[in-house]
Order: structure tokens, then C-alpha cells, then sequence
């Protein structure tokens, strides 16, 4: 039997989730208000006038997705999917906003400001319950939670995504998930950015 919701929970569920969508900040006021200073992003930390830090964004971001899908005895982890691939692949994707890419890069640069100012070493140096430590004060804020669950957005997809998008490897994630995908899968050469241009 098909069952459709009341009309009147259908409206408090949409009021609902106007009411939600408009308390978050969005990823580009995020950016706008980084050009006043990453302490307005991540008030918790005290970060000092300079840039945020240069170099390669990539060894911490790699920690982060580690961290919050690590691997388990039977269920892949964001290295075994190979998260961090996936990521780099939509960051590197020309259809994506540049302010979604600059939000995504620059959050590595404010957690290692965060972890230099809290423990005096690297984000990539610290142990298991340091990284928690320091990833707990920056989902304390909207603006480090939002990075965070961006992040995370991006391991799901990884983790379901057709292996031929740098995700998945090997189909570990839809083995995992007991999934059988559709056919025909996207050849190479038929991928989403290839259809575009």
C-alpha cells in the first residue's frame, strides 16, 4: 500500500527545513567572511593577521578523511576508497565553484593554524586523540563544522561513486554495501566533465 504523507506533515516537514537551512551559514558567506580574518571563521582560535599557511593542503586533508572514516575490520576505510582521490579529482573538476574549492583548501590551512596553536605541532603529527582533540574545537564552530561536513559529504560520495571517478577502488564501497551498480557503467571516456566539454 502506497502511502502519502498529510498534507499538514507535509507542511510542518518543509517548514521544518526552511527554518534549518536558513540558521546555516553557507560556504561562500564562510569565504566572505574570511577576507576579514580566519579568527571570524574559527573563533575559538586565536589566528594571528597572517595568510592562512601555504604548501600542500593535501597530507592534512588526507589526515582529516583518516580520521573520520577510518577503516574497520570489515568495512573500508577513506584510504582504502581512496577518499583523498576522489576529492582532488572534484577540486581539480573546472565546474566547481571556486568558492566551494577555496573553502575546501583553505580549511587545511586554518586546522593546521588551529593545531599549531593548540598543541604546538602539525595536524599530520599528532596521534588519534590529539586529531580529535583539535577537530573538536573546530566542529565547536559553524564554519569549522561545515568544513568538516563538507568532507565528509565528499567520503560518501567516494565511497558510492563508479570506480572510473577515482573513488571506490576496486568496488570496495559498493561490496561493502552489498550494492549491484547499474548498467551500463560510464566508460572513460563518457564521465561527467568529459560530457560537459
Amino acid at each position: 500500500m502506497n502511502r502519502k504523507p498529510k498534507p499538514a506533515q507535509n507542511a510542518v516537514n518543509v517548514a521544518s527545513l526552511e527554518s534549518w537551512r536558513q540558521t546555516l551559514l553557507t560556504r561562500r558567506q564562510l569565504l566572505l567572511a574570511s577576507a576579514g580574518g580566519v579568527s571570524l571563521l574559527f573563533p575559538l582560535a586565536a589566528v594571528s593577521d597572517k595568510p592562512v599557511s601555504s604548501g600542500n593542503p593535501w597530507p592534512v586533508i588526507d589526515a582529516v578523511q583518516q580520521h573520520l572514516f577510518p577503516a574497520e575490520a570489515n568495512a573500508p576505510g577513506a584510504k582504502q576508497i581512496n577518499a583523498l582521490g576522489y576529492l582532488q579529482f572534484v577540486v581539480t573538476d573546472a565546474t566547481l565553484d571556486e568558492t566551494d574549492r577555496q573553502f575546501i583548501i583553505r580549511g587545511a590551512g586554518w586546522l593546521q593554524d588551529i593545531s599549531q596553536q593548540m598543541l604546538q605541532r602539525p595536524f599530520v603529527a599528532l596521534n588519534a586523540e590529539q586529531r580529535e582533540q583539535v577537530l573538536q574545537k573546530i566542529a565547536a564552530s559553524e564554519a569549522g563544522e561545515n568544513w568538516l561536513s563538507t568532507l565528509l559529504l565528499y567520503i560518501v560520495e567516494a565511497l558510492l561513486t563508479d570506480p572510473v571517478y577515482g573513488g571506490n577502488v576496486d568496488q570496495l564501497g559498493w561490496k561493502w554495501l552489498q550494492h549491484t551498480p547499474g548498467f551500463p557503467r560510464p566508460p572513460a571516456d563518457k564521465t561527467f566533465p568529459h560530457l560537459l566539454s
